[in-house]
């Protein structure tokens, strides 16, 4: 059914592969746009394949079943397929669910690429942070003439303590 649907579409090629042995050898010498999979009933094992199969990070996934639970749909969004379709496949429907997965695929992709910038901007001011403190601490050995150059070695002023109060 995707195959027609495909075949209709758009102008694209198509390659189908079985249940043979191998999908993620076979998928890394196709390197396909993205990966449909059609499968009646899906087990677990069979959720997890398509992750390591396909690299979800790489292209999007996605999933066509006749029938699904909530445990299943999660499990498929876990292993990283990008649209999870369940039941009523027509031939009309394929290429909507196909963009859909390819939009959420790319939007995905680009918050990735945003927490790493945000986690890079981080590590970033940390270290700014860090040399900021370093060069703090010079300064203040420096007023009190002491060299400057071991002030990440001298500890900073203990806090005064007032004495104790009488009663």
């Amino acid at each position: 059914m995707i195959e027609a649907g495909l075949i209709e579409a758009e102008d694209c090629k198509i390659h189908v592969t079985g249940d043979d042995a191998g999908p993620a050898r076979r998928l890394a010498v196709l390197n396909p746009d993205m990966v449909p999979i059609d499968l009646p009933a899906p087990s677990h094992d069979m959720l997890a394949e398509p992750a390591l199969a396909s690299g979800p990070m790489e292209r999007p996934v996605a999933m066509f079943v006749d029938r699904s639970n909530g445990a299943a749909t999660k499990s498929a969004i876990k292993a990283g397929v990008s649209a999870h379709a369940v039941g009523g496949l027509r031939k009309e429907r394929i290429k909507p669910i196909l963009g859909a997965a390819s939009a959420r695929f790319h939007r995905i992709g680009r918050i990735r690429a945003k927490l790493s910038a945000t986690k890079a901007a981080q590590a970033e001011r940390k270290t700014i942070d860090r040399a900021k403190g370093l060069s703090e601490e010079g300064a203040r050995a420096d007023a009190q003439g002491r060299d400057g150059s071991d002030a990440s070695v001298w500890p900073m002023r203990p806090m005064r303590r007032s004495p104790p109060r009488s009663r």
